[in-house]
């Protein structure tokens, strides 16, 4: 089972900090451990911020968020002219530049992440998080879990 919100977002600068937190909030209720969420929280903030620098003006974008009991899936979508993520990873930002390092940052961040470039029709920034609980009892693992799915050790105690 999944869990899973999908928002459609202006394209402005207070959308960021909104679907930030939103994030922060649903995995905090679902008991993900503090350390994985600031990565997943980092991680969404630098996708939607270039969504701001570098998308069509006055598009809207995308942003989905889903929890599958072992992954936090996230993608950002927009609709902008689309980019060349080969290109631009091949350059790198030194440590003290004030942009730039927002590519090199998410992949860092999270276990997987690929760039769909669409021309003319924007690009899909997909990451993957492996998540990591408070505790055995997580709530998120209680509720997107199926107790044949985990081996004997990990299953919640529940019921």
């Amino acid at each position: 089972m999944e869990i899973k919100v999908s928002l459609s977002l202006p394209r402005d600068s207070v959308s960021v900090p909104v679907i930030r937190h939103l994030t922060t909030q649903a995995l905090r209720t679902l008991d993900v451990a503090e350390d994985c969420i600031d990565d997943i929280e980092m991680a969404l903030s630098e996708a939607c911020t270039n969504v701001l620098l570098h998308a069509a003006s006055g598009d809207e974008y995308f942003v989905s968020a889903g929890v599958d009991g072992l992954h936090c899936v996230l993608e950002v979508i927009d609709k902008g002219h689309g980019f060349d993520a080969a290109s631009l990873s091949a350059l790198t930002a030194a440590p003290s530049a004030e942009q730039g390092r927002g590519m090199h940052l998410m992949k860092q961040l999270v276990d997987s992440i690929t760039f769909t470039n669409r021309a003319e029709a924007g690009t899909i920034v997909h990451m993957e998080k492996c998540l990591e609980w408070r505790n055995e009892d997580a709530v998120g693992r209680r509720l997107v879990h199926d107790d044949r799915e985990l081996p004997p050790t990990a299953r919640p105690a529940y019921g």
